[in-house]
């Protein structure tokens, strides 16, 4: 009998903002972050070496974050 062909897994549903750019999203999301809760677990150093994540996605994650009283993780 056929194995049928597994379902790939379904990603949550990003509630990062919109601004961060779709490379941002892909790169976050390939590490598992998908809100800004968990991008707090990571430092500005951490997500720049992320393929995708550059200076204007940093930029808009830090005003997010900033606007609910959080912010990146301090060092590297």
């Amino acid at each position: 009998m056929p194995s049928k062909p597994s379902k790939p897994k379904e990603q949550p549903e990003s509630s990062l903002p919109k601004g961060i750019g779709k490379p941002a999203t892909r790169a976050l999301a390939l590490i598992g972050v998908f809100s800004l809760d968990q991008v707090t677990r990571f430092s500005e150093a951490q997500l720049l070496a992320l393929h995708g994540v550059g200076p204007k996605a940093i930029g808009v994650l830090k005003a997010a974050l900033e606007a609910q009283g959080k912010s990146l993780a301090k060092g590297g």
